[in-house]
């Protein structure tokens, strides 16, 4: 599955490429999905000519296309493969690394955090005044990792979050403390989650998601777009929608919170389109090996 988000490897660039969210889907993150759901695991190397016929279908030139694959090369996330006078592109390990957790967060993980034992991660972080940028880039790898601010230099996440990626970079290590802790019972913990978490943004995403798909999902047609246009859109949709949730725990969600009614409606639209969806990329991608 995809993403550029959640990368193990820790790239910021990948991570705010990953969060971007918009109706009017960036050619990016669209390129993330179809790599992560149908080039993932099959260690082959698409022609490109093969990717701009799937982009046609989902409205997206070719010039814009060829430019998105070329981006993405430069930031390390596809390499070049050339056979006599075609083009073919595969994933990195980087890309690789971004795309499992984005399948992850989608087909396993799911968006409703119900199983939650009532720990917590604790991330202390002491930078240099001076150091500005270091501070934001750590900012927001804390964010995408599911962390709010809890004060300060104090970050907090629900359960046993993965900070591998944030301790073992040489830039930020030696100025990073984790702790595994629980809440005092004293501890009003709805009050912390709506003070330390942006809740209204996914509240939003979700509840649009559902004004988007519900009626697809309940047979309704899917205006303009075939099935392989239909599964890219909505499941580059969706994605977006589930990174930007910081995967808090249920029973200190709002009671009307609409995650659980959302993924139903997106596991139901995907149930429509996929196997005609996989049948199609089949018949439209060339590959090669990755390597002659």
């Amino acid at each position: 599955m995809t993403g550029d988000s959640g990368e193990t490897t820790g790239s910021v660039a990948g991570e705010d490429d990953a969060r971007e969210a918009d109706t009017a889907l960036r050619p990016q993150t669209v390129m993330l999905t179809f790599l992560g759901n149908y080039v993932l695991g099959g260690d082959i190397c698409v022609y490109s000519g093969s990717i701009i016929e799937v982009f046609r279908r989902v409205g997206v030139g070719e010039h814009a296309t060829r430019s998105t694959l070329t981006r993405m090369v430069n930031r390390g996330l596809l390499h070049r493969r050339r056979e006599g006078r075609r083009m073919y592109f595969g994933l990195t390990d980087r890309a690789t690394a971004i795309l499992r957790d984005g399948e992850n967060r989608v087909w396993k993980r799911g968006a409703v955090n119900d199983e939650w034992d009532g720990t917590w991660t604790l991330l202390a972080f002491s930078l240099p005044e001076s150091s500005q940028r270091q501070r934001h880039d750590l900012r927001s790898r804390l964010t995408w990792a599911g962390f709010g601010p809890l004060i300060g230099g104090l970050w907090i996440a629900p359960g046993p979050a993965d900070v591998t990626a944030i301790t073992g970079d040489p830039e930020f290590g030696a100025y990073v403390s984790v702790f595994r802790s629980t809440a005092d019972p004293a501890t009003d913990i709805d009050a912390l989650v709506h003070s330390a978490w942006d809740l209204a943004t996914p509240a939003a995403g979700y509840r649009d998601f559902l004004d988007r798909w519900a009626d697809f999902a309940a047979g309704a047609a899917a205006p303009d777009l075939d099935e392989l246009a239909t599964k890219l859109r909505l499941l580059t949709e969706w994605l977006q929608i589930v990174r930007a949730d910081p995967y808090l725990p249920v029973r200190h969600l709002p009671a009307d919170w609409p995650a659980a009614a959302a993924e139903d409606v997106f596991r139901r639209a995907d149930a429509r389109v996929d196997s005609l969806a996989r049948a199609q990329a089949e018949r439209l991608l060339e590959t090669v090996p990755p390597n002659g």
